[in-house]
């Protein structure tokens, strides 16, 4: 049995080389669970991490009741961790936050509020803490994305979402998707919610994040999901006798 059966909210923590962040980590989540909105679990997914991450990891798991994991075989990029950890919760919603704790569990009380009246809720990293060169080029990749989608986001690089489970999993998944969380669900006709968050600077471990992967791989994936948008099929049963 899937033990994310017994909460209304999992979340998803994708983990790719953060062990100098994981002892913190843990400490941070687990003074979250028990203040949460809602009866809530976490769920680590380990993506190839090569630097003993996982060790750590099944320890936090050990310690607490409410954590629990799962491992890929090989790194394969935080848009498969975030759909695994999708496919693999069973709660009501589902969250999703970073490793490197530049924003923070604590406010994702601040997006269920509104979780009941919106499929999607996101928040919006106020005041950056990130390097002048870094918040120009997502300044830059959010405006070209925001001209390509029309999704309307203010900031859709910012980790902390969360979403209802049954539409996170109707949604296209493709490298880079996570990128594209806001616009994918709109497709759906969902309805997306931002609200401001903290943001912090990282204090250990390193950055994945680069130009190539930061400006030119989304640019790229724009127009991707500019031919999907034109091809997806979104339908509503309205009768049958199968029940």
């Amino acid at each position: 049995m899937n033990k994310t059966t017994d909460y209304q909210f999992t979340v998803i923590v994708p983990v790719y080389n953060e062990a100098d962040n994981i002892s913190r980590l843990e400490r941070r989540l687990a003074a979250f669970l028990p203040v949460a909105r809602l009866k809530s679990c976490v769920l680590f997914v380990d993506d190839g991490s090569t630097d003993g991450s996982r060790g750590l990891i099944v320890d936090a798991c050990r310690r607490n009741n409410d954590f629990y994991y799962i491992f890929f075989e090989r790194n394969c990029g935080l848009s498969a961790a975030v759909k695994a950890g999708i496919d693999c919760a069973r709660s009501p919603y589902v969250g999703y936050i970073d490793a490197d704790l530049q924003t923070v569990p604590e406010d994702f009380n601040l997006l269920l509020e509104y979780a009941g009246s919106y499929e999607l809720v996101m928040g919006i990293r106020a005041e950056r803490k990130d390097s002048p060169f870094k918040r120009l080029q997502s300044r830059v990749a959010n405006a070209f994305r925001r001209m390509m989608t029309h999704d309307g986001v203010e900031d859709t690089g910012c980790p902390l979402k969360v979403m209802r489970t049954a539409n996170a999993r109707l949604m296209p998944f493709f490298t880079g998707m996570h990128r594209f969380i806001p616009a994918l669900m709109q497709l759906q006709g969902c309805r997306v919610k931002q609200v401001p968050v903290r943001h912090f600077p990282r204090t250990a471990g390193k950055s994945k994040y680069h130009l190539r992967n930061r400006l030119i791989g989304p640019f790229v994936d724009c127009f991707a999901y500019r031919w999907m948008r034109k091809r997806y099929i979104n339908y509503r049963i309205t009768g049958g006798n199968l029940s």
